[in-house]
């Protein structure tokens, strides 16, 4: 199963579009980049513009740990798609081509053909949020440099030391390496049902933006099935931005507000994973293959 798995990855890496998503990411984050470099301190004073008659905050706002959070809320909603592209494909690509057929009569059982094609788009899947990462959270820090982090809630603000911070951006990756693999998982299961890439790709973004309004919309109906939808937990990673206060309201070093939604939401999109690619080799194992 090895060998089938570094094949797997050989061929995702050897094709161009796979490296549309890197260089789609690049372009995205630095174009954030570029705008906070360039006009930070207006984007600055309009974050504070509510705040400033209120209290008066030393240091730098706009700092390479505040930039890694603005461009991690407005990515991680289109990540989804550019792992569609791969994980969509890993089935209904081979059908497409005229090859399942002859990589089944490989001495390797179905099940081990499923799971090594589900490890190399998990690894794929990985290796985008470390670039994300690399270029979101190290070149935003060399940008912009660190200071303590300003976070605006709600209905309140969030200041975070800057020596209490690095840990929750690991926390927060991680977190969405659990919810991207669920997307991969997700686009994987449906690209057994297509024999060309485009259905599975465009039925996974159509499933993930449904349940996203499911998520959402408060209606009575939809609450009752809101904490069985992947979509609700997939922005969980924000709990590890939210700290705890004593009785002088002042933040408490290395606390989370809310760890049990966190262990939840992570306990859910592993049960996805775990549900999809299940489906995944059961369908694959009873599946006719003609193509």
């Amino acid at each position: 199963m090895f060998t089938l798995f570094q094949t797997e990855l050989y061929k995702i890496f050897r094709r161009p579009r796979t490296y549309i998503a890197f260089a789609a990411i690049t372009a995205l984050i630095t174009i954030v980049q570029l705008g906070l470099k360039m006009d930070g301190k207006e984007y600055a004073a309009f974050v504070m513009a509510d705040l400033n008659n209120t209290f008066q905050i030393d240091g730098k706002i706009i700092n390479g740990y505040f930039v890694c959070y603005v461009v991690l809320q407005l990515l991680l909603v289109h990540v989804p798609l550019l792992i569609a592209l791969i994980a969509a494909d890993m089935i209904s690509g081979e059908a497409n081509m005229g090859t399942l057929r002859l990589l089944l009569t490989k001495p390797v059982g179905r099940t081990e053909f499923i799971l090594a094609k589900f490890l190399a788009a998990t690894v794929y899947t990985l290796l985008l949020l470390v670039w994300v990462a690399v270029l979101a959270l190290f070149v935003s820090m060399w940008l912009f440099g660190t200071d303590d982090m300003f976070l605006l809630k709600n209905s309140y603000a969030v200041q975070i030391e800057r020596v209490d911070i690095f840990w929750r951006y690991a926390g927060a990756f991680g977190f969405a390496a659990l919810a991207m693999t669920t997307v991969a998982a997700l686009g994987f299961f449906l690209s057994q049902f297509a024999e060309n890439s485009i259905g599975p790709i465009v039925a996974t973004m159509s499933v993930i933006i449904v349940c996203t309004i499911l998520s959402t919309m408060s209606i009575p109906l939809f609450n009752k099935i809101k904490p069985y939808l992947f979509t609700t937990h997939m922005v969980a990673w924000k709990e590890f931005f939210d700290v705890k206060v004593n009785d002088s309201n002042e933040t408490i070093r290395g606390t989370i507000q809310n760890p049990d939604k966190l262990i939840r939401s992570s306990l859910v999109l592993f049960f996805h994973i775990v549900a999809f690619v299940g489906a995944s080799v059961y369908v694959f194992k009873k599946k006719d293959v003609l193509s």
